[in-house]
């Protein structure tokens, strides 16, 4: 465990330069929030800039080469992949909760000195933010198998065709099932009443699934 630490403590020393940088977007998409008063909006925003920053860790081990280095120490690959999705979960999760809670309170601010309210609800909030958190982990949970199987920019192509591939077989589900008028009331009333559990457990499910994925890939990969 000590060791899985070790390797997170030097993905946050480089990510440390983006620090300002992520204040800034931070800011900004408060004042997105400010000017349009969608506050459920801002949750996924912030968790996807966080979120997406971890992968940067991967663009400055292949730069530098560090995964050679880091392989003639005591430390093994399995240790090397669980740290990044370590990193990679926590930034989402943490990312999830400062854009419900920033929202909640700009919000209420908002409406200190507006007389046009935003109505603030805590659970349509709350299922914003953890589809949010799902959608960014989806990507995330295909980009980093691709990017021990291509490289950091090989790997972010190949992830946005096959999550274009997706997007497109998604649409055609959904145009056909518009069309042949398919019932999907049940459906409505599970994510209704299940929806949070629901995502959550498939979000778990994604990352093991794409963990081994990763562990495989990079278990037979020469560095």
């Amino acid at each position: 465990m000590n060791t899985i630490k070790a390797l997170i403590k030097k993905d946050l020393y480089n990510l440390s330069s983006y620090k300002v940088s992520i204040m800034i977007v931070v800011i900004f998409c408060s004042l997105a929030i400010i000017s349009t008063g969608s506050v459920n909006y801002g949750p996924i925003m912030i968790s996807t800039i966080i979120g997406m920053s971890s992968l940067s860790t991967f663009n400055y081990d292949e730069i530098s080469k560090a995964n050679k280095f880091i392989l003639t120490l005591p430390v093994s690959k399995k240790e090397i992949i669980l740290s990044k999705y370590i990193l990679t979960i926590s930034s989402i999760i943490i990312g999830g909760i400062l854009g419900y809670f920033l929202s909640i309170a700009l919000a209420s601010t908002m409406n200190l000195f507006n007389e046009n309210k935003i109505d603030i609800n805590l659970m349509r909030l709350l299922y914003s933010t953890v589809g949010g958190l799902f959608g960014i982990s989806l990507v995330e949970a295909i980009q980093i198998p691709s990017i021990y199987k291509w490289g950091a920019e090989k790997g972010r192509i190949q992830m946005f065709a096959i999550i274009f591939s997706i997007i497109v077989i998604s649409a055609i589900g959904f145009f056909f099932i518009t069309k042949l008028n398919v019932d999907i009331t049940n459906i409505e009333n599970f994510l209704n009443n299940y929806g949070i559990i629901f995502l959550i457990i498939l979000t778990m499910i994604m990352y093991y699934i794409s963990y081994k994925i990763s562990y495989k890939i990079y278990k037979n990969k020469e560095e």
